[in-house]
Parts: C-alpha cells; sequence; structure tokens
C-alpha cells in the first residue's frame, strides 16, 4: 500500500509567529510549527510537505501543483481566507479532499474574518485549536483517505 501524501499550505504572515500578536498567536515560531507538522507525520507514516507564501499566486500554485500528486490538502489561507476567491476556485478545480486550519478562533474575532472564501469547498475547518488543529487535519485526511482510497 502506497503512502498518503498531502501538503501544508500557509498564508501570509504566518512566517512571523512568534513575533506576531503572541497573544493570539503563541510565542512558538514558524519553524516549530514545521517540525511538530513534519514530526507527526513521520509517526503516522505519511509523507508531507510543508510550504508558507505572503503570495496569493504562489499559494494557487501550490494548489495546482497538488493535483494528481498529493491526496490532500491542508490549508491555512491566513487573511486570504477572507479575501481569496483565487483560492477557491483554486481548491475546486483540483477537486482533492481540503481541510482548512485557522490557529485562532477566527469566529471569536473581528467581523471581517466571519468570511471565509475556502470554506465553501473544505470539507471541515478547524479553528482555535493553536498548532494542534494541523495535526487534527492531518488525522482526518488520513481517515478520509482510508476509508475512501484516495487515488
Amino acid at each position: 500500500m502506497k503512502k498518503l501524501n498531502f501538503v501544508v499550505l500557509n498564508g501570509p504572515n504566518l512566517n512571523m509567529l512568534g513575533i506576531r500578536e503572541p497573544e493570539i498567536y503563541g510565542k512558538q515560531t514558524y519553524q516549530d510549527l514545521c517540525n511538530l507538522i513534519c514530526g507527526y507525520a513521520e509517526r503516522k507514516g505519511v509523507l508531507i510537505e510543508v510550504k508558507q507564501s505572503n503570495h496569493e499566486g504562489d499559494l494557487v500554485d501550490w494548489i495546482q501543483e497538488a493535483y494528481q500528486n498529493v491526496d490532500g490538502i491542508v490549508i491555512n489561507p491566513a487573511a486570504y481566507t477572507h479575501t481569496s476567491v483565487a483560492l477557491l476556485d483554486a481548491l475546486k478545480a483540483v477537486g482533492l479532499p481540503a481541510v482548512e486550519v485557522h490557529i485562532s478562533d477566527v469566529a471569536q474575532r473581528e467581523d471581517y474574518r466571519q468570511i471565509s472564501y475556502v470554506r465553501e469547498y473544505c470539507e471541515k475547518s478547524i479553528m482555535g485549536r493553536g498548532f494542534d488543529g494541523y495535526l487534527e487535519a492531518i488525522d482526518y485526511l488520513i481517515k478520509r483517505c482510508e476509508a475512501t482510497l484516495c487515488k
């Protein structure tokens, strides 16, 4: 049986974790997040690649590159959550299982953060669970793929 393969995509300013609003996002760094995700994936026996960009087009390109190359997508679009129809359209185009993750609970934040374009496509949204939300998303994709024989 082949190993499942996922990509984790992170949007703008997540590279500033540990610096940016630590009262909301915590004091752990982006590298801490990457290490946590990669270690967890290894223990779960899945292949994973973690990417971050402050540029919407990079995220669209990476979603498109995932087509026929990965089994699922974990995406934290960050600020693009609330503005990017392009990310939604890219997710729809590739047709892969996807989970939306947010470190903070955006449902309890500013009014403008209540809109999520990608949520229209994503099978699950995980908010306010900190870095553990990414691990929950990976677990969800594993179970979903094992149940439906992704690919």
